[in-house]
């Protein structure tokens, strides 16, 4: 059934999809998801942020022809080599290992940015838009999907969910919830947002396939039936309102003036 769904990932081998994943989700399916609905050119300059382990930066090459920053904080970036290579697009696929808040691009350098199920853990912060959409060029895209919120849950999450919850959970939002947060940027406009059909019977079907003793998060999957639980894309384009430049250091020199009013300075 998914083959169908994902005609794309469906031609490459479940065991390679499984050696280069990293997290809880299919990170294939959600990457043709996600760039069904956004065009991708060859030499185009794609970064590939919070990518894990790479299998998203070699099927965006494979698929689409584009050049891939291959970009994450956690995983080696010798073993993202590796994969490339072995894959036969290491000329093409570059890896780099960076925090998302500390990029090491010049400004302007990106026609797009894709992040595939990490952007919740970082660009939740209200001033982080306006940091990521320097790196795009004016009309550059940036696309997000993963894993998420049907609709946005106020206070404490239902009782369904609650042996699974954990507080680091406060990331998982509303695809609505991501349009807005984009559009109080004033630097994206956001051109999509929103959740995938039956994306919960997809998030389910991979628990079982890789993490069948997970039965915390099955159960979980399986009583909330897609009712707050689900995979969002949210999908922008850099318009031409300038970015606030990042504030990394604040020069000053020190002047020298008396310590206390009203009594002369005593040393020694």
């Amino acid at each position: 059934m998914n083959d169908e769904i994902f005609p794309r990932t469906a031609a490459y081998h479940p065991d390679w999809i499984r050696a280069g994943v990293s997290g809880g989700a299919n990170s294939l399916w959600l990457t043709e998801w996600l760039t069904d609905a956004m065009e991708l050119r060859p030499d185009m300059r794609v970064l590939d942020l919070g990518c894990g382990r790479g299998a998203s930066s070699v099927f965006l090459h494979r698929e689409f022809g584009v050049q891939v920053w291959a970009t994450d904080l956690w995983f080696d970036p010798g073993e993202r080599a590796a994969r490339a290579r072995d894959a036969g697009v290491a000329d093409a696929v570059f890896p780099i290992r960076a925090d998302a808040r500390a990029l090491p691009f010049a400004p302007g350098f990106f026609d797009a940015v894709i992040s595939i199920d990490s952007f919740l853990y970082y660009g939740t912060d209200d001033l982080y838009a306006n940091y990521l959409a320097a790196f795009l060029r004016p009309g550059g895209a940036l696309a997000i999907a993963g894993a998420g919120l049907t609709r946005e849950i106020d206070g404490l999450p239902p009782e369904h969910l609650r042996d699974w919850w954990e507080p680091s959970m406060a990331c998982l939002h509303s695809a609505t919830w991501w349009r807005n947060h984009w559009r109080r940027s004033g630097v994206l406009d956001v051109d999509r947002a929103d959740t995938m059909p039956d994306g919960w019977r997809r998030w389910l079907d991979w628990q079982h396939d890789v993490a069948p003793d997970n039965a915390t998060e099955i159960s979980a999957l399986e009583q909330d039936r897609g009712e707050h639980l689900g995979y969002v894309r949210v999908i922008a384009h850099r318009n031409d309102t300038p970015t606030d430049p990042p504030i990394d250091r604040v020069e000053v020199a020190y002047e020298s003036h008396p310590l206390l009013r009203g009594h002369p300075e005593r040393h020694g």
